[in-house]
């Protein structure tokens, strides 16, 4: 009977001994230090946590730009009044087409009836020197004039004779019929074929006109829309990465869903002073009217890739101010994996998925690249 009480107190202090190392166990488990956090292997499955060593990856293989919607300077022209005056007529609708020197509207105009007496007086100056010019030339072989006056009339025959073709060719401006007549109306005309984009001018206004010495306001716009351009800025640091014939992923404001590719078609020679970018340019086929002069865009640029320590951008955690990712550490006493918060920095205007690494864990790293942020509510 005493040998059965010995061995009950035996297991009584064994049973005493095995709660207090449990209750110490589980002290432990709850105990992790600021920023760290010990996970099960269970726990890890359930989180669907995804760990990888940190490796060279193919990075920086798209520049993302902002770029604007615009036409085609070749196939676009800004149709002003060369004369002031009043609009009498609008023969144009927006929306219609035309083609070169289609009449786009009609101005009565007192610089047409200035330009129209200049050069009918600078003729009749004209005339009357010549027939000085002939009396001097007729009196000087009949001795009967000096050398002087004749070489004075031939002076002013000269004279007048600029004249009429300075009076000729301002007058040239303001010609609107067959013939070259000279009138009080004069008609605007398109310069190129196209669509007429916009219309500034209304009947009765008053224009005034490039050589009234004002500032003269754009009275039509015609263009081509079937064609147009997508203009962007580059940084001096990516202007070496982008080459004529680049593929071109484009994106606009008003269509987030939707890509539409394109190709770099030009990059600019020089930079801008002020910015530091290059502008370059790519064309789009708008034949379906899709895209809209000054419309925004957003610009993924496929470039050469390059091999750098890099880390995806599920990897990252931005707490405040700092950017992180989780580090597998080992294992903590009880057995449970530890993950340390470790702050990192990353270029985050790459338009890729890898994002290269200037400062962090070292290579060969195991981080956290999937369920970081279920981490960092164990924190």
């Amino acid at each position: 009977m005493k040998w059965n009480l010995g061995v009950l107190a035996v297991l009584f202090a064994v049973a005493g001994t095995g709660c207090r190392r449990s209750a110490a166990q589980t002290e432990t488990r709850t105990e992790a230090p600021v920023g760290e956090v010990w996970l099960t292997d269970l726990q890890i499955a359930e989180a669907k946590l995804k760990v990888e060593a940190l490796d060279e990856q193919d990075v920086d293989d798209v520049i993302a730009t902002s770029g604007k919607v615009a036409f085609d300077d070749a196939h676009v022209a800004h149709v002003f009044s060369p004369v002031s005056g009043r609009v009498t007529r609008i023969e144009a609708k927006v929306g219609q087409r035309v083609k070169k020197g289609d009449v786009l509207a009609v101005l009565e105009s007192p610089d047409i009836g200035i330009a129209s007496a200049d050069l009918h007086k600078a003729d009749a100056d004209r005339i009357a020197a010549e027939h000085d010019l002939e009396r001097q030339k007729e009196l000087l072989a009949a001795h009967a004039t000096s050398q002087r006056d004749f070489e004075q009339a031939e002076d002013a025959f000269r004279k007048t004779k600029a004249e009429v073709d300075r009076a000729k060719q301002k007058a040239g401006l303001f010609r609107t019929g067959a013939g070259g007549n000279v009138s009080q109306t004069y008609a605007v005309r398109s310069e190129i074929d196209g669509e007429v984009v916009a219309r500034n001018v209304s009947p009765g206004g008053e224009v005034q006109g490039q050589y009234g010495g004002g500032v003269a306001v754009e009275l039509f716009t015609v263009g081509e829309l079937d064609r147009l351009w997508v203009l962007a800025d580059v940084y001096e640091m990516d202007t070496p990465r982008v080459k004529v014939g680049s593929r071109v992923s484009l994106k606009l404001f008003s269509m987030p869903n939707k890509v539409f590719p394109a190709k770099i078609e030009w990059v600019a020679g020089t930079l801008d002073p002020a910015t530091r970018t290059a502008k370059v340019r790519c064309i789009l086929d708008n034949a379906d009217r899709a895209f809209k002069p000054e419309m925004y865009a957003t610009l993924f640029i496929a470039v050469d890739e390059r091999r750098a320590i890099a880390i995806p951008r599920s990897a990252l955690l931005r707490i405040g101010e700092q950017t992180a990712v989780f580090v597998e550490k080992g294992k903590s006493p009880d057995g449970r994996h530890v993950f340390t918060k470790t702050p990192v920095v990353v270029d985050e205007a790459e338009g890729g998925n890898w994002l290269p690494l200037s400062k962090g864990p070292e290579r060969g790293a195991r981080i956290v690249t999937e369920g970081t942020i279920l981490l960092a509510g164990e924190r």
